[in-house]
């Protein structure tokens, strides 16, 4: 019987496609059910009272887990089966130390701020960001004290520096927050240039610079922060991971070091995944990387009938950069594929693009992204709303701009669809 943290089968090194099928679980552990079962509890029972003693000691940090040791169960706000399991196997795409899952992936976001920053110190962020993540550290942040500073894609490191300076002169840089690529536009931050930012920073003290990527339209198949010096990588699960829209979910994985306060903060701050997500998230682990591989495949055929069709003024898509793009660059250093999403420009504005929206009959017009569906919105009036009408068009966020998550349908069905839906603008 293998190990729950076996990776290998003698010295062949297993892929996580594979792992996905039973890492971090045993069936001996549940009456041999193939999969782990759902444990439904709010609360275990201690095997003794000094056992509930040392459980504690150990979730309180008054005592250090002793070498092979795993801790203990005590209460599905601080620790559940599933969602250790779950973690467990998380860790594998991006190779990382340690993961954490939440209820959201705003609660992922939120949490990270919230355990590593301090009122005071600064957050570096790009833009564009998800509306949510925008409203965040654009209106919440500040109000509990931290500085946040943003710069857009495409902006050099020599701008970016600058405009820290200016804005938020004398204080202490405590985290570079990027999202690539962008939402809703698609645009690639530079990993690596924002890891050098934040070493650029460094004292050496355990205040330095911090790195953390919202990683979830190309992740985990399609690109691995961690790899080029990321030290926290954020996943709203609920899309491409869960990937049927039917939970919502977040996580964050990265070193010891960077999770263990996380850790803390979700167990005081309750922002925990149930137990039963956490066994939907990993049922569809186990097809993730099928799922993903289609949507791309499909995605790069649609890309290419988009930006051949006369109703459509721009594209937006990784698969379509050209050497003359200088995020071209970018993405060849950085990304494994383009995914599967699409942003794109009608031939008009906001009326042509719900004339669009409107006519869509196999494709559904709704938020969220990276499920077996395919999905369009429009950010400027969806999941934008809250941006200001003069920061969207800084960021390129237009009232003609659609955003098209590509499914898992027969590519075929997807374009007459969306070629009879361009017919009515």
């Amino acid at each position: 019987m293998r190990d729950k943290w076996d990776d290998s089968i003698d010295d062949h090194r297993l892929r996580p496609e594979s792992l996905m099928m039973g890492y971090g679980y045993n069936p001996e552990w549940s009456e041999g059910s193939m999969k782990s079962p759902v444990f439904q509890t709010s609360t275990f029972a201690f095997p003794s009272a000094e056992a509930g003693k040392h459980y504690f000691a150990l979730a309180y940090g008054l005592e250090e887990l002793e070498e092979g040791e795993e801790p203990g169960l005590i209460y599905s706000r601080m620790n559940n089966p599933d969602l250790e399991i779950l973690e467990d196997r998380l860790t594998l795409w991006d190779d990382a130390e340690a993961a954490l899952v939440f209820n959201s992936g705003m609660g992922a976001i939120t949490n990270t701020f919230l355990s590593h920053v301090k009122p005071g110190e600064v957050i570096l962020h790009s833009g564009p960001l998800y509306g949510g993540t925008d409203h965040l550290v654009n209106h919440t942040l500040p109000e509990l004290g931290m500085i946040t500073v943003g710069f857009c894609a495409g902006e050099s490191r020599e701008t970016i520096e600058a405009r820290l300076a200016a804005e938020a002169p004398g204080a202490h840089l405590r985290m570079v927050f990027l999202e690539t690529p962008a939402n809703p536009t698609n645009d690639l931050i530079d990993i690596e240039m924002c890891a050098a930012i934040a070493r650029a920073h460094a004292t050496g003290s355990d205040r330095d610079p911090i790195v953390a990527v919202d990683n979830t339209f190309l992740g985990p198949l399609w690109q691995r922060p961690l790899d080029h010096g990321a030290d926290i990588v954020l996943y709203s699960l609920t899309k491409f991971v869960g990937g049927h829209s039917d939970l919502i979910a977040g996580a964050a994985v990265g070193s010891n070091a960077m999770i263990q306060p996380m850790r803390a903060m979700r167990t005081f701050t309750g922002s925990q995944a149930s137990p039963w997500t956490g066994w939907l998230l990993m049922r569809s682990l186990e097809t993730l990387a099928l799922r993903m591989a289609r949507q791309q495949e499909t995605a790069q055929r649609v890309a290419q009938f988009l930006v051949e069709h006369p109703k459509v003024k721009s594209i937006r898509y990784l698969g379509l950069l050209t050497s003359e793009d200088p995020q071209h660059e970018i993405f060849k250093r950085q990304s494994l594929g383009p995914g599967s999403m699409i942003s794109f420009e009608i031939d008009g504005g906001e009326e042509e693009a719900f004339r669009f929206l409107n006519a869509l009959r196999l494709v559904h017009l709704a938020v969220s992204l990276g499920g077996t569906e395919s999905l369009a919105e429009h950010p400027a009036t969806f999941t934008h709303a809250g941006v200001s009408a003069e920061h969207k068009e800084k960021l390129g966020i237009t009232p003609a701009l659609v955003r098209l998550s590509v499914g898992v349908e027969y590519y075929a069905d997807l374009l007459y669809d969306l070629d009879q839906a361009l017919k009515a603008v």
